[in-house]
């Protein structure tokens, strides 16, 4: 998974944002050790510092932990990660609901689309 870094926002926060989807996503597995911070930011071609920050605040959020001397790692707690996958998903269909609803789609239309969308999808 690529770095998509964007302009339009403070970088440090889509960093947290793309560690997030990572770790979700199992990119990086519980427990596993993150590579070095300069590593990942070289990666995401970020200042050190930036990456650094972001880790911090994933560190304060408890998906990420430091053993001393030993670097960081994800955390083992696996509901945690169940629980940010689960509220990443809410987040992104209620972004989609408020704009199909700005479209002026019924509940009923958007719900219609989806199924057409999801047998095409199945076959």
């Amino acid at each position: 998974m690529n770095w998509d870094l964007k302009s339009d926002r403070p970088i440090y926060a889509q960093l947290i944002e793309q560690m997030e989807l990572r770790i979700v996503a199992g990119i990086y597995q519980a427990g596993e050790r993150l590579p070095a911070v300069r590593d990942m930011a070289a990666q995401a071609e970020v200042n050190p510092n930036t990456m650094q920050k972001a880790l911090a605040e994933l560190e304060r959020r408890g998906l990420v932990y430091t053993q001393r001397t030993s670097g960081r790692f994800i955390t083992e707690d696996r509901e945690m990660i169940r629980k940010l996958r689960d509220l990443l998903a809410k987040t992104q269909v209620e972004e989609f609901l408020e704009k199909m609803r700005s479209l002026g789609f019924s509940g009923q239309e958007i719900r219609q689309m989806m199924e057409q969308v999801l047998e095409g999808t199945e076959k």
